[in-house]
């Protein structure tokens, strides 16, 4: 979300029902969208006739989307690099077009030049601030494809809250609008979204299909159950069928993963030290099933927790590297959501620390082997473009293990 926007004032408000209790809000829509903005359904208002043919989801994983592509797509790495590591760029809360954006793409340019990068992550909020009206929205071009040029390569694509929009920007109330950012990847080069959750594997030095992979992501849509409406849709419910499809393929993947360090990719954190506060507590909320994301709460603690080395999440924009902790059972919280946005300047909460900033845009390198994982921060200068390595993170045992930390 983002600074102005407002928070409802309780959790299980529809949207509708929140602009009722909102006599200023509906008022200033009206003016907007005009008056009949607060009668219509949102998918009228905002998504017109296209909302009406929703996209089917595509299959998960990387081997079933390759034929649902129309068009070239850059390649994914086929090994490590010639320091025997695979390096990902790492941003979120990305899609605004404006110069922030545009000074930390540039900085990470040449930061991805010189450390081999050959794959990036997006952690959602992709498109600001209401997300793509369609498939061929020219959003897609300003807020992605030129900031990003240069950087080419596959990038992991995750839903954020305001991929989602309902009529309130960001709440992440009507799910539905993301399934035009998993059409718009049969159009891209870059962007990799075979479906709202899905997983992809990076082979051994070995190669592909000769050894165990080194990582594995795992990426999630986390907005069904960290909303700040109710949702409407009775398949996108906390315990709809969606959610329930999508704990059950996580749980399942996680446990056939034979890979040697495990990512999840997800637009919400687990743990969080910004505002917006942790799963189960978002933005002071503990009530309802919505607003405060208790279920995405469960959802980390039951299935992701002492299984994955990581969770990657943006939605604050803020930089963090959390230390994993008996209550993760070793699982590190990372969040990166500073590629467009910075934070309020101070910490809000105590989670145990490696090293935090919030006051800078910046953005992350993962650089993974057999041997190590190692998170570079980096934070950077607007005026002049320039990115400066701000913390190295470094472990060299797996989440099954108790690792060996270093920081500088």
């Amino acid at each position: 979300m983002c600074d102005d926007e407002l928070i409802p004032p309780r959790a299980d408000l529809t949207e509708k029902q929140w602009l009722r209790a909102d006599a200023p809000l509906a008022a200033d829509l009206a003016a907007t969208w005009g008056p009949q903005a607060i009668a219509l359904g949102r998918r009228t208002l905002l998504g017109g006739a296209a909302a009406g043919a929703a996209l089917a989801v595509l299959p998960t994983g990387a081997g079933r989307a390759a034929a649902a592509q129309g068009v070239a797509k850059f390649p994914f790495p086929d090994g490590p690099n010639r320091q025997g590591e695979f390096a990902v760029l790492v941003t979120g809360d990305a899609g605004t077009g404006g110069e922030e954006q545009l000074a930390v793409t540039e900085a990470a340019r040449r930061v991805c030049r010189d450390e081999g990068i050959s794959l990036a992550v997006g952690l959602g909020d992709n498109i600001y601030e209401n997300g793509p009206e369609s498939d061929h929205d020219s959003e897609f071009r300003d807020k992605f494809e030129i900031p990003n040029t240069g950087i080419d390569v596959p990038w992991l694509m995750v839903l954020g809250n305001h991929d989602c929009s309902g009529l309130i920007p960001g709440s992440g109330g009507d799910p539905s609008r993301g399934d035009r950012e998993v059409s718009y990847a049969a159009s891209s080069p870059r962007w990799y979204m075979p479906g709202r959750y899905y997983n992809v594997a990076l082979p051994s030095s070995d190669g592909p299909g000769r050894g165990d992979p080194v990582v594995e992501f795992f990426a999630l849509d986390t907005n069904p159950v960290a909303s700040t409406v109710a949702q409407i849709s009775p398949h996108y419910r906390w315990d709809g069928p969606y959610m329930r499809a999508q704990r059950q393929w996580l749980d399942t993947a996680l446990s056939a993963s034979r890979a040697r360090w495990k990512v999840v990719l997800g637009h919400h954190p687990y743990l969080n030290n910004g505002k917006h506060g942790s799963a189960g507590s978002y933005d002071g909320f503990v009530i309802g099933h919505y607003t405060s994301g208790i279920h995405l709460k469960e959802l980390y603690e039951q299935v992701v927790c002492g299984r994955a080395d990581l969770i990657l999440s943006g939605h604050d924009h803020t930089l963090q590297v959390l230390e994993p902790t008996t209550r993760t059972a070793g699982t590190r919280q990372i969040v990166c959501g500073a590629a467009a946005k910075s934070g309020d300047g101070r910490a809000h909460f105590d989670h145990p620390a490696a090293w935090q900033n919030f006051s800078d845009v910046g953005f992350m390198v993962l650089k993974v082997s057999e041997r190590t994982m190692t998170v570079d921060t980096y934070t950077v200068d607007v005026p002049t473009r320039t990115a400066r390595l701000a913390h190295t993170t470094t472990t060299s045992t797996a989440v099954a293990g108790r690792g060996t930390l270093s920081r500088r």
